[in-house]
């Protein structure tokens, strides 16, 4: 084990048996003997302590735009420095990026890339932002965290794609340092969260709360819709309704069309009819922004002023057309808008860049 990219980690304590502990930063609350891994694989004990094995080591650095996240109403029109790190703290047996978030060779995915490489990267390709994706930041806490401080000392925002399943005591913290988040509410079933992705749904919801009524983060929401897993009329009403009553009708929703991938691949690829369903769901449910995506959609893929319906941001896959926002407002009737606006839309569109480090 390559000791440059080991770090002490936070969020644990000993345990009454000699040697263990048990991590506090994820619900999945791993009790780990010495030299045992978490489910996550990159937190270990290493002589009764945790420590994080994968600081500092990277995979998949490419700019894309901020849509891609799914982030529409976070600096639109910009370009973000996406990069993950192996493992993760969840088992989704549908996982698009599976390669990355279920590998156990760390060494043969990654980089070296330190906080203020990072920093330095997106400052230098003129991105306005980071983003921590592919796996969840969650377990490499200690690292995202740095980053995300680097970031804010050249003035660069960092964003979290994450599956929201991080304990109330890591919380504040984590999310001390990131300005905006996409959370993946993956179903609305504790049978779902259970058996497709190994975790518990309740968790998500309580950090779904807290970003909206304890941070100043902006955050979206995405929910994947697989066909006979989550895609219920009841089910979505049910989650759009939640939504509504404990965070409130202008937090923006994305239903995304799943692909047959890892190790769910007997199930079809999401029609676009389902998800053309859930957003008149979402928004009979008085969700003001919600947006298909992963598939061909112009009109539904595009944002509308609320109140008089105006088309405020145009959107043809990652492509921005119009756009009539002015001061955080519809240009046309002067509704505010919610969300990280500026008079301008960025000029990435649709591209993709891969990036390097120099090892």
């Amino acid at each position: 084990m390559d000791a440059e990219f080991i770090r002490p980690g936070k969020y644990w304590r000993k345990t009454e048996l000699e040697g263990q502990i048990h991590c506090d930063l994820c619900p999945r609350a791993c009790v780990l003997k010495e030299g045992d891994r978490g489910f996550c694989f990159i937190r270990q004990n290493l002589d009764g302590q945790m420590y994080l094995t994968s600081y500092g080591r990277s995979t998949g650095f490419c700019i894309d735009p901020i849509e891609k996240k799914p982030l529409n109403h976070f600096l639109p029109g910009t370009s973000v420095l996406s990069f993950g790190t192996a493992g993760c703290n969840l088992g989704c047996r549908f996982c698009q990026n599976w390669d990355i978030s279920k590998s156990r060779e760390i060494e043969r995915l990654s980089e070296r890339a330190y906080p203020q490489d990072i920093a330095q990267a997106a400052l230098r390709h003129g991105c306005r932002s980071v983003a921590f994706t592919y796996n969840d930041p969650v377990i490499w806490f200690e690292y995202a965290m740095d980053t995300a401080l680097a970031c804010r000392e050249v003035g660069i925002k960092t964003v979290a794609v994450t599956a929201g399943y991080i304990t109330p005591e890591a919380r504040p913290e984590f999310y001390s340092a990131i300005d905006a988040a996409n959370v993946d509410l993956k179903a609305f079933t504790e049978r779902f969260y259970k058996q497709i992705t190994l975790s518990e749904l309740e968790p998500v919801l309580d950090t779904l709360k807290w970003l909206k009524h304890e941070s100043d983060v902006w955050f979206e929401i995405t929910n994947l819709i697989i066909p006979q897993e989550n895609d219920s009329h009841d089910e979505l009403k049910s989650m759009c309704d939640w939504i509504v009553t404990n965070l409130g009708e202008e937090v923006p929703v994305h239903f995304t069309a799943f692909h047959p991938d890892f190790k769910l691949t007997d199930r079809p690829p999401t029609p676009p009819s389902i998800l053309i369903e859930a957003r008149e769901i979402a928004i009979a449910a008085g969700i003001k922004y919600a947006y298909t995506g992963n598939v061909n959609d112009k009109k539904r893929q595009s944002t509308y002023c609320p109140k008089c319906s105006n088309l405020l941001i145009e959107r043809d896959w990652f492509d921005l057309g119009k756009f009539n926002i002015k001061q955080g407002c519809c240009n046309k009737c002067g509704t505010k808008i919610n969300g990280v606006f500026e008079d301008k839309k960025g000029n990435w569109g649709r591209k993709r860049l891969p990036i390097f480090f120099d090892n």
